[in-house]
């Protein structure tokens, strides 16, 4: 059983950290590319501060929700648009992201955990959703530290964004129009801390994937190529898995491009 309190608890330690990276900055920075093709530090909060609020409609009002979801005009362009749509100056945004944070945090406490909220192409329990947005926060706060030169120490709260990255396993196959694997896979990761290893799947698997945690988070929310990463994949499905992993919802990301080597 999920440990709701412990989990919303690891979520807001992880927005704190992204904030205690941004609240300090010059309106500058704010301004500086990210990674992600488009987009500055200040749509990478924006982008946060919206699916936190889409989040905490599903849990408090499915109809507006649902409403938010028709009304799109360019269904293509929602995450872009929701992001856009946010976009105030830096201290305002960084008062609305704290704020809906903080509501979501609460809706999802408040919601009985057999209860299923509506999301984009499925449904998810509240654990589900706050395991969500805790990859997302951590993923998009990868996307401004590397913008801000920054390298973030790992910490234990991966395990969350591991066990996600697992457990979708097909939903990257099927997002990129694969067949879905039938044969299990076996993923073994180092704890950032080096002490344990984090085990997912049958023990006599025959397909395996083994390396760090903290690589393996980067490879299922697409923030760096398989080749840049100390995975290894043993047997079809683990390899082609290395290709097409995708923890988050909707249609198959770009992805980043292998770094260049001499």
């Amino acid at each position: 059983m999920v440990d709701a309190t412990a989990l919303l608890a690891d979520l807001t330690a992880e927005s704190d950290q992204l904030d205690a990276l941004v609240s300090a900055l010059p309106p500058e920075d704010w301004a500086r590319d990210t990674p992600a093709a488009g987009w500055t530090v200040a749509h990478q909060i924006a982008h946060l501060a919206w699916t936190d609020h889409v989040a905490g409609l599903a849990a408090t009002d499915p109809d507006a929700f649902y409403a938010s979801v028709l009304s799109a005009p360019d269904p293509a362009r929602l995450v872009d648009d929701g992001a856009e749509s946010f976009l105030t100056p830096p201290a305002a945004l960084l008062a609305r992201w704290r704020d809906g944070r903080t509501a979501l945090a609460a809706a999802l406490a408040a919601t009985p955990a057999g209860e299923k909220l509506p999301w984009y192409g499925t449904r998810m329990s509240p654990a589900s959703m706050a395991t969500a947005r805790l990859m997302e926060t951590w993923a998009h706060g990868e996307d401004v530290a590397d913008a801000l030169g920054v390298t973030r120490a790992p910490t234990a709260r991966l395990r969350h964004v591991a066990h996600l990255g697992f457990r979708t396993l097909g939903h990257g196959f099927a997002a990129h129009g694969r067949p879905v694997p039938t044969d299990p896979v076996r993923v073994e990761l180092t704890a950032p801390a080096g002490d344990e290893v984090w085990a997912f799947g049958p023990a006599a698997a025959t397909d395996r994937l083994t390396g760090p945690a903290l690589d393996f988070c980067l490879l299922v929310t697409q923030r760096r190529h398989r080749a840049d990463l100390s995975l290894a994949a043993t047997g079809p499905v683990a390899d082609e898995w290395l290709d097409v992993a995708q923890a988050f919802a909707g249609p198959p990301g770009a992805g980043r491009a292998a770094e260049a080597r001499p």
